[in-house]
């Protein structure tokens, strides 16, 4: 069984930084770990920000982006 998700491009780009920077595996155990290593593949395979010139300029106007939407 597989789940398909829908996600606006800011959130996954977001998400796949959190999920590409390590900072969860010393707060989850092995399992969840990887799951979200799962998902940081998935997003990877998806996403072609990441090997863009100014990603850091787009990851920072997709956080913005979120901010505006969700408030902080």
């Amino acid at each position: 069984m597989a789940v398909q998700l829908t996600i606006e491009d800011d959130v996954a780009l977001v998400l796949f930084e959190l999920l590409a920077s390590e900072r969860l595996d010393a707060v989850v155990e092995v399992p969840e770990r990887n799951a979200l290593w799962a998902l940081e593949g998935v997003l990877e395979k998806q996403l072609a920000e990441p090997f863009h010139p100014e990603y850091a300029a787009l990851l920072e106007q997709a956080r913005t982006a979120l901010v505006t939407r969700y408030g902080d």
